[in-house]
């Protein structure tokens, strides 16, 4: 069900921008529209992280799986359970690049007997590793349309990518990569019945979201022929906050689809799962290390209590706790004497 909706969601999105493109509202689709999405999407960012970053954590709870600094002569994985900074910024590293816990995980299956075993799971990691690697790279590329001069970092980027130079325009391989991995992604959901079982429409919506950005994106390098230096033309008046007032001509009804897609996507990613991106960052089982043995962490909030012995709950309910055959420290007539003494 989470499935067809996502489907049933994109395509009326596709079918809002052809409608808004046929009643030519480019003001609204073309203008506000974008600059609505662009300050949602950074007003989200930062709301999201001024949460995260303002959420207390008492204690040291970083997720590890090495062993740990104990004694000189036992050696410990150094970045599986760091206990400096630098080891912290190396297991980072790895994980931000590499999805080096991804790279780790394991599938369990049952097999006849019944035995219950565990695999390898290194498809996901692949598919996952491709799909936001060429993303990136597609955004990089995507610079050249933003700026006045082409980058010189663009302009190594899309050389790398199109290296093979197949036909003409170049086909950036990232371009097919990015659409394979998603359907991966995709059908990983809705064919292995357990992923299924837990999938919710949040978790179909984003792939079938960004496969259509990418797959309007194919559309116009190598099939529609929209007009690059138009649509050039329109991105940098965006960027100059002077936009223009009408589509440049060249420019078809498939870029008001990726155009309107694209601004979808910037407001529905603050507030969704994607923005594990920033959030990976603040993740206090990543970013810490493991040093409670070396340093003391005390709670720097934690009230003093001062506790009630067992001495005087006695004294409060000694009656009670004789009547019912509840023994005691002390009878009556013992707790009684120091106080005659007293007197």
């Amino acid at each position: 069900m989470g499935a067809i909706m996502s489907f049933v969601g994109v395509l009326a999105l596709v079918l809002i921008a052809i409608l808004g493109a046929k009643a030519n509202l480019h003001l609204v689709f073309g203008v506000l529209f974008p600059y609505a999405a662009v300050l949602t999407l950074l007003i989200g960012l930062t709301v999201r992280v001024v949460r995260w970053a303002k959420s207390p954590v008492p204690f040291r709870i970083p997720t590890t799986c090495g062993q740990q600094k104990s004694l000189p002569w036992i050696k410990h994985s150094r970045i599986e359970n760091p206990t400096t900074i630098w080891g912290v910024l190396v297991r980072m590293f790895f994980e931000v690049f590499l999805f080096r816990s991804l790279f780790r995980n394991t599938k369990i299956e049952m097999h006849k007997g019944p035995h219950l075993a565990q695999g390898s799971s290194k498809w996901l990691w692949m598919a996952g590793l491709a799909f936001h690697w060429s993303f990136l790279i597609i955004l990089i590329r995507h610079l050249r349309f933003f700026t006045e001069e082409v980058p010189f970092a663009v302009s190594v980027t899309e050389y790398l990518d199109s290296f093979l130079q197949i036909g003409v325009p170049l086909l950036y391989m990232t371009d097919l990569v990015i659409l394979g991995a998603i359907t991966f992604l995709y059908f990983r959901r809705v064919i292995i019945p357990q992923v299924s079982y837990i999938s919710l429409p949040a978790d179909y919506f984003p792939l079938v979201l960004i496969f259509s950005i990418a797959g309007s994106g194919v559309l116009m390098r190598y099939f529609t022929k929209t007009h690059i230096v138009g649509v050039k033309a329109y991105t940098m008046s965006l960027v100059s906050l002077r936009p223009m007032m009408s589509m440049p001509e060249g420019v078809g009804t498939i870029f008001w689809v990726h155009l309107f897609l694209v601004c979808v996507l910037f407001v529905y990613f603050p507030w969704s799962k994607l923005v594990h991106m920033a959030g990976v960052f603040m993740s206090p089982t990543r970013n810490m290390a493991n040093n409670s043995r070396i340093v003391r962490h005390v709670n720097p909030w934690q009230t003093k209590y001062k506790g009630r012995t067992y001495v005087d709950y006695e004294n409060d309910f000694r009656e009670k706790m004789i009547s019912v055959g509840v023994p005691v420290e002390k009878q009556e007539s013992e707790s009684a004497e120091p106080a005659a003494e007293k007197e």
